[in-house]
């Protein structure tokens, strides 16, 4: 274990596989978060003193350089769909990507990974698109040999896609979406996990890799998908724009009457201007095969973990199982 990674947001959904497969190679891993007691979870990735989480706020200069002392590469993985308090786009996506890859130069690091997303554009309609694009601009400003990752939209165990949707079916017969034709390409979160580890250790060139999964499928078709892995019948729903506009503010709106005590994790007005443009990877693009990766399918996963969604969990398929049975009788 003679070499160290520094992992900026290595507990979050993608950081913590990434941090898992490090360990596997046999780096010792710094995971770099906001809240070290509450990634405790990462420290058996490895043997003891192998993985750990330290204090690190990526706003401050003087916090992101002491985690980073020592590292022979740094991953950024830290990116929000919402804005709340002082953790803002261009704070976080922006400003923040630029610290760190600017002290990892300053430091003399020049192996870098920058998580960022499909679909970033400096002349994109939302401002989560605009700050992807200007935060890879920032990367590649101070570590032009950076490696940056765009994944379409990710799913796995902890992915806040499948989960929300499969929840809101215990609630209601109807499963309200907006842009129901807007195309995604879902991609596994151990494959993205894969791509970083493949140019953290040299078996991947410069510049940036567009991941998408081996199918596409429209936001409608996905959550069909969904339904099918839950056993469950629900109608989904293509809301009209005027009123998903209206539902987007309404929780924009309760958030900032709550003083941001009660966060938008449903809709915001940003995130609707995403959802009308497809996500999917450019016909150009370096993307899996440059990197010799053969991505999974999200119909090989999503039962591994949406079966707790199932109306009788667990014992579902044996339910099943045993009306069969009793029908043929």
């Amino acid at each position: 274990m003679s070499k160290l990674v520094t992992i900026y947001g290595g507990s979050g959904f993608v950081g913590r596989y990434i941090a898992r497969r490090m360990a596997k190679e046999g780096w010792r891993v710094r995971v770099a978060v906001r809240r070290p007691n509450e990634a405790m979870f990462v420290k058996p990735y490895g043997v003891p003193g192998q993985v750990e989480p330290v204090l690190c706020n990526i706003r401050n200069d003087a916090s992101v350089a002491a985690v980073m002392q020592g590292a022979d590469a740094v991953v950024n993985c830290v990116g929000i769909l919402n804005e709340v308090g002082k953790n803002t786009f261009d704070a976080v996506q922006t400003e923040g990507a630029e610290r760190i890859a600017r002290i990892a130069a300053e430091q003399g690091i020049t192996n870098m990974v920058h998580v960022s997303a499909i679909g970033a554009d400096a002349d994109g309609a939302s401002e989560y698109a605009r700050t992807k694009a200007a935060g890879e601009t920032a990367v590649l400003k101070h570590q032009p040999n950076a490696v940056i990752l765009r994944p379409s939209i990710i799913f796995g165990a902890e992915d806040q896609f499948f989960n929300r949707f499969a929840g809101m079916t215990r609630l209601s017969p109807l499963l309200p979406i907006a842009h129901a034709d807007t195309k995604f390409q879902p991609v596994y979160v151990d494959d993205v996990a894969k791509a970083a580890v493949a140019a953290l250790t040299g078996k991947a060139a410069a510049g940036v890799y567009e991941l998408g999964g081996p199918e596409v499928k429209s936001f409608g078709a996905l959550m069909q998908q969904m339904l099918d892995v839950i056993n469950r019948r629900r109608l989904v729903v293509s809301l009209p724009g005027p009123i998903a506009k209206l539902v987007a503010l309404g929780f924009d709106l309760l958030q900032f009457v709550s003083f941001q005590l009660i966060e938008n994790k449903m809709l915001t007005r940003d995130q609707l201007k995403n959802l009308k443009l497809d996500n999917v990877v450019s016909a150009d693009a370096k993307e899996f095969e440059d990197l010799g990766i053969r991505p999974v399918t999200a119909g090989s996963v999503l039962p591994d973990y949406l079966w707790k969604f199932r109306p009788a969990g667990q014992y579902d398929d044996i339910m099943d199982s045993a009306r069969n049975l009793r029908n043929d009788l």
